[in-house]
């Protein structure tokens, strides 16, 4: 646990001390996330991209494996606000494969399917009573891989929709300036794991995502803490900052679950970007250590 306050430290802290050199003064960056001139009623808003790497060999003495990867990724916001009540929803679905020369199967590089929603009445200034609902889930079966007695590559079946999928819901307060700037607290929490009963028998006698064995689905009751944050590091360049917690109170409360995300987006042109995400995960009903996933290529973006 040390170490992960350490890291989650250093990703808190890095956008901050990286905010102090834009080229934009600091008066300009807080005048930005001040901004409440959002009028009332519906704002929708949405991001289309792909993500392109490839790689080729040929006689190059140094060694290397000829790929081919490519990212599609959507990011879509639809928030309702009223003097009174704010409604912000937010979907983000990814999917990425990698084809190497010398692999016998496709492997994936992102799959990911998100859902939430936080609903908030004002309580008084910036303050609101809320309630929120979080869903997670993938897309296509993930795979264990290996070699076999002879050397082959071998795969076996670990994951799949549904399994595992996650369900969060609970009501809290919320503390939002701007659409760019707030944070949940849902101090009574429901968290709900599902997993198919195929795979759950499959792993029969080793830990399967914290779910018994002859069940499908895990509930826990918890403390629920989310954070939003995106600002301009440069004149082009954004930093989408996504951040949960959630520590159950029935079993292990210190055993902390984190969820960060940076979504960092160096702006070419209307279509092109360069586009960078890390997400750092813990879960010790998933993985006891911390899982960490980097993608990073040339984008091809469209807004909608």
């Amino acid at each position: 646990m040390k170490k992960l306050v350490i890291l989650l430290t250093f990703l808190t802290v890095t956008p901050i001390l990286a905010q102090q050199e834009v080229v934009k003064s600091v008066d300009e960056v807080v005048k930005a996330v001040n901004d409440t001139t959002r009028t009332n009623g519906w704002t929708k808003k949405g991001k289309i991209s792909f993500l392109f790497n490839q790689s080729s060999f040929d006689n190059w003495v140094t060694g290397g494996e000829n790929n081919i990867s490519g990212n599609l990724g959507i990011n879509y916001d639809f928030n309702y606000k009223s003097e009174d009540w704010s409604w912000d929803n937010k979907i983000i679905a990814s999917y990425g494969l990698v084809r190497t020369k010398n692999s016998e199967f496709e492997k994936k590089t992102d799959d990911r399917l998100e859902f939430n929603s936080l609903a908030g009445k004002r309580a008084g200034g910036y303050w609101y009573y809320s309630a929120f609902v979080n869903f997670q889930t993938q897309f296509s079966k993930g795979y264990v891989y290996d070699t076999d007695a002879n050397g082959k590559e071998i795969r076996t079946e670990y994951t799949d929709f549904f399994s595992p999928a996650y369900l969060t819901f609970g009501p809290g307060l919320m503390w939002k300036k701007t659409d760019n700037f707030k944070f949940n607290l849902a101090p009574i929490s429901s968290k709900i794991t599902f997993v198919t009963e195929e795979l759950r028998e499959q792993y029969a006698g080793v830990n399967y995502f914290g779910v018994d064995e002859g069940k499908t689905m895990r509930y826990e009751l918890g403390f629920y803490a989310s954070g939003y944050y995106k600002f301009n590091l440069f004149e082009n360049v954004s930093a989408e900052n996504i951040l949960s917690l959630y520590s159950n109170y029935l079993e292990d409360p210190q055993n902390v679950d984190l969820d960060y995300q940076l979504n960092l987006v160096m702006t070419i042109n209307k279509f092109l970007s360069t586009n960078l995400i890390v997400q750092t995960v813990y879960d010790d009903n998933a993985f006891r250590g911390l899982q960490i996933r980097q993608v990073f290529g040339l984008g091809v973006n469209y807004n909608f």
